[in-house]
This record gives structure tokens, sequence and C-alpha cells, in this order.
């Protein structure tokens, strides 16, 4: 069960925005993701747990931040609540779309899952519903994935095999990178991965 730490940060002007301090294992039913997010000082900031079938599929989300919170899953395409800080309010959302995303690491590990891509594979057009921070407001954005190479780093531990994807937004056409091993990140935008007490899972 991989566990670590990931460095947050803005990744237009590099200001650190927190940790993220995670653990992640395959389970009966998929894979699961549970984290806690601080602030640079250390200040708990909120959590992420996030679950995922076989088939890559969000089959259920909960998400904290300044005292909002979110709980989904696929259903009809992608169904939400959303609380605010009170507790008294709660708004229902539901969008034709294929997963959740976020600036969670979790997320991106979650999307390559459920796109499944080769190095053949041709870019890959995908609709996800982002929470943004810090209130985990809901956005429906389009992005297009490929896998740009796969390659085989030698550790202690045997081969590692490292994933290039390369990630566009279709409505801004911004195009980044994300690098991939196994269940971990290994950098992405905003996202540095500090920590790792044990070796990624292979799927």
């Amino acid at each position: 069960m991989p566990r670590g730490r990931y460095s947050l940060y803005d990744p237009h002007d590099h200001t650190p925005l927190g940790e993220e301090h995670f653990n992640c294992a395959p389970g009966p039913s998929g894979w699961r993701y549970v984290s806690q997010t601080t602030t640079p000082s250390g200040d708990p900031t909120g959590s992420v747990d996030l679950a995922i079938d076989d088939l890559g599929r969000p089959i259920r989300l909960e998400l904290h931040a300044a005292h909002w919170q979110v709980r989904g899953a696929a259903l009809d395409g992608v169904t939400w609540v959303r609380t605010d800080p009170t507790g008294t309010h709660a708004s229902e959302g539901n969008v034709r779309a294929h997963a959740f995303t976020g600036t969670s690491p979790a997320f991106l590990v979650a999307i390559s899952r459920l796109l499944r891509l080769t190095p053949d594979s041709p870019e890959t057009r995908v609709r996800l519903v982002a929470f943004t921070d810090p209130v985990l407001a809901p956005l429906t954005v389009d992005q297009s994935w490929a896998l740009v190479k796969s390659e085989a780093h030698a550790t202690d531990n045997g081969p590692l095999i490292v994933d290039e994807y390369q990630v566009s937004a279709l409505d801004t056409g911004e195009r980044h990178t994300v690098h991939l091993a196994g269940d971990v990140v290994l950098s992405a935008p905003g996202i540095e991965l500090e920590e790792l007490e044990s070796p990624p899972n292979v799927f």
C-alpha cells in the first residue's frame, strides 16, 4: 500500500499551496485513495476519499475543503451532492460526464485507469466535472489525453514503468505533461511527489 506525501503549488507562479498526505491500494472493487490536505504550515484543510471500480469509474467520492463537502458517484453520467459549511443547504448536480477531477493527484490516476491508453492509442477526449478550490464549486471541463510513452526505470525493487501522458484542455488549448508510475503521480502541474514509503501498485 503506497503511502506518501505530495507537495501542491500554483502551477503558474509556483506559490506553495500545501501538502497532501495519502495512502492508496487496490481493493476488491478496484482502487481506493485516501488523503488529508494541509496548508504549507501544516494546518488541516480537507480530505479526499476516492474509490473507483475495475473499469476506472468513480463508485464513491467524498471531498472536504473549507467546511464544504461533496459526495459523488458515477450515476447517469456523474452525480453529486454539495453541502455548505453550515450543513443546512445541499445542492445536487448531474452531468453527462465520464468522471470527476480536481487538485488531488488521485484524479489523474483514476482518469488514466478509466481511459486505459497505450502509446498507439489516438488522443482520447474525456468530459469531467472538476471541483475547484477552495469551496468545491463544480465546473464541467473537456480534456484530451494521450499516452506519449512508457519507459522502464531500474530500481532496487525491479523495473519501474513510468507513463508519460500529454493532457490538453480543450477550452484553452493549454497542454501539460503528467508522469505516472502505477498508482502514484511522479509529477504533474502543481504536484510533486515528495515522499513514498513503498513502491507503487501496478495495475
